[in-house]
């Protein structure tokens, strides 16, 4: 195998979510091989910055503001980035994340918390609805628009190959983060039925399930603001991680430029862990 198998030159790609911690670093890692990138993200600022940094590591990017639950802004971005790079290649949907008011204080539910009014006691009963919807809409149907939107110009245009990113927490359900586990489980379900559906029009669907990488999103759940160091969740999922570390945004270069690349066109429907051997040890 030789290395121009990994190489992404003549290729543009998408990136949703572009403005956050591991959709840039993805972009970086997608220009050093050669791809032109569109960062989207319903932050403009943050678009824009990531796109300075991206062009910054020797690529062309652009950033756009981009509403991945709104199919308009969504049709919008897409002709955009056709209009600056002439066609459409590769779809990351990096977009999404968790929210505290769609996750449990507690790992279980105690007999006494069904009496508490403590308001930071809160139980899969306590839950807001409201914010249960946004967390599934915005992992999953975040997922499926933009794969609607960009999917169908990658098919006209002859193909391409999609990347959804999923969790570890699809698989082997977290406690706390019920919203998000049932979200990701449906990222691996519709990267599977998304192979199959588009394998016609040769556009290859896999998604990438990270262990436990620090982000916005999550590091409320796995540092002590006050101390800055691990709580013990934090603590439990390092004791987890064989690896023995967090994932670095950089964690995830390897394996996304291999699945967008030639080196696996044979490659579809696949969800690949990055977990550092998390999905591999038993905790015994």
């Amino acid at each position: 195998m030789t290395d121009d198998l990994f190489e992404l030159g003549g290729k543009t790609a998408v990136v949703t979510g572009g403005g956050g911690v591991l959709g840039s670093a993805m972009a970086v890692a997608l220009v050093c091989r050669g791809a032109a990138v569109a960062l989207l993200d319903i932050r403009e600022s943050a678009a824009a910055e990531a796109a300075g940094r991206v062009a910054a590591a020797g690529g062309r990017a652009i950033g756009l503001a981009c509403d991945v639950l709104d199919e308009t802004s969504l049709a919008s971005a897409a002709a955009r980035v056709a209009g600056e790079f002439g066609r459409i290649d590769i779809l990351i949907n990096a977009a999404g994340g968790n929210a505290p008011a769609a996750t449990t204080s507690k790992e279980s539910v105690a007999p006494d918390d069904l009496l508490s009014r403590d308001p930071a006691v809160r139980t899969f009963f306590d839950l807001e609805i409201a914010a249960l919807r946004r967390v599934v809409d915005l992992n999953l149907l975040g997922t499926i628009l933009p794969c609607r939107i960009f999917g169908k110009e990658m098919a006209k245009g002859g193909g391409g190959a999609i990347i959804n990113i999923s969790s570890m927490t699809a698989s082997r359900p977290l406690t706390k983060v019920a919203a998000y586990s049932m979200a990701k489980a449906g990222v691996s379900n519709l990267t599977a039925w998304l192979a199959t559906h588009l394998a016609p029009v040769g556009i290859r669907v896999n998604a990438i399930a990270p262990g436990f990488f620090l982000t916005e999103q999550n590091r409320f759940l796995l540092t002590d603001e006050k101390t800055g160091g691990l709580t013990a969740r934090g603590r439990s999922v390092i004791a987890h991680t064989p690896l023995g570390r967090f994932g670095a945004p950089a964690d995830l270069a390897g394996v996304l430029v291999w699945l967008v690349s030639d080196a696996a066109s044979f490659v579809t429907g696949a969800v690949i862990p990055v977990d550092g051997g998390f999905s591999a040890y038993s905790g015994v």
